[in-house]
Parts: C-alpha cells; sequence; structure tokens
C-alpha cells in the first residue's frame, strides 16, 4: 500500500483556504498525540477539532478533509507497524533553519496540547507523570520555545536535525507508552479507502 504524500506548504495553505486557525505542524503533532491517547476515537475528535471553524458546506474544505484522510490514514499506519520510516510533519529543507524551528514548536504545541485535552483517567494521569513520557512533555515544552540563530547556519542545522530525530523517536515512544489506554486498533483507520467524514 503506498501513502498519499502530504507536505506540509500544501496542508497549512490547504488548512489557512478553508478557514482553519491549525497550521500544519500543529495538525500533525495534535495527530500523533491523539492516536497515541484514543486511536479511532481520538482520530475523530482531532478531524472534528482542526476544522471546527471552517463552514462544512465550502469546497475549500473538502480539498483540506482529504489531504488529512491521507495525513491521517500514513500517520497511523507508521505508528501501528512502528515503522522507521515515520516522519513529523515539518517545512522542506529547502525554509529556513528558523522557520522549520518555529514549526518544530508548533509541532510541540499541537502534540502536548493532545495530550492534555483528551479525557484522564488516574491511571493515564500517572503515566504521563512518570518517565519516559514525563521528560517527553517537559523536553517538549522546551522546544516550543525553540529558537534558531540563522548567523551560525552549519550548528543551527545540526542542532535542528538532532532535535527532530528525537521528536520523532519520541512520538513513537509515546505511542508504544500508551497502548493500553487506547480501544483496540481497528485496521479500517490505516487503510487509504478510509475517511474521516
Amino acid at each position: 500500500m503506498t501513502d498519499q504524500a502530504i507536505y506540509y506548504g500544501e496542508l497549512d495553505e490547504a488548512l489557512r483556504r478553508c478557514g482553519s486557525s491549525w497550521n500544519a505542524g500543529q495538525t500533525h503533532g495534535l495527530l500523533c498525540s491523539r492516536l497515541s491517547v484514543a486511536g479511532a476515537d481520538g482520530a475523530q475528535r482531532w478531524f472534528e477539532q482542526v476544522l471546527s471553524e471552517t463552514d462544512p458546506h465550502n469546497a475549500l474544505r473538502a480539498e483540506c478533509e482529504t489531504m488529512l484522510d491521507a495525513l491521517c490514514a500514513s500517520t497511523w499506519r507508521q505508528l501501528v507497524e512502528r515503522q522507521s520510516e515515520f516522519e513529523l510533519l515539518l517545512p522542506d529543507d529547502d525554509d529556513s533553519t528558523s522557520f522549520r524551528t518555529e514549526a518544530m514548536g508548533q509541532w510541540c504545541e499541537g502534540f502536548l496540547h493532545g495530550l492534555v485535552s483528551e479525557k484522564h483517567s488516574e491511571s493515564l494521569k500517572k503515566c504521563l507523570a512518570a518517565d519516559p513520557l514525563a521528560d517527553i512533555i517537559r523536553d517538549m515544552l522546551h522546544i516550543t520555545r525553540a529558537m534558531a540563530d540563522d548567523d551560525d547556519a552549519e550548528e543551527e542545522e545540526s542542532a535542528y536535525a538532532e532535535l527532530v530525530e528525537y521528536l520523532r523517536v519520541a512520538a513513537q515512544l509515546t505511542y508504544e507508552e500508551l497502548a493500553d489506554f487506547r480501544s483496540p486498533e481497528k485496521a479500517s483507520l490505516s487503510d487509504n479507502s478510509a475517511t474521516l467524514h
């Protein structure tokens, strides 16, 4: 099965055109944490949240829905199958390090929002407050405030790459650590023919 490629810039523009207040980085971060905590139910709430301020009858929203469906299917498949190809949805390498660093911080904002806004049982609260998740949450909070200095491009590029790799692994680890809190996986959502609307 081949995933439909979704690119940061294209999704970012589609979200803005249809009236969503979410950007592409926040949207993908939110998706990853919602899938981690709640599986299929989280995916549906993610979809509704990202498009909550948009007009359901607008053709531009329909375009955005298609992209979100594809993003959800590929992201969930990668997390479920624990694939090393799992990637954060971030701007292209051609963009400036400062722009990509800002987008990485926004990805973390979305991820953290998804963790804290799901309904929490006492056991889930304990899990989030214990290592390794407590460390991941703390690190992501720091990354939301990260800024790059394009004056030292080589060093900044190296630091950015390290943080992206850390977040990639952290997202996968979070998904694994929260397995007991999700309802059983529904294979249909990792099928490209599935839609959330």
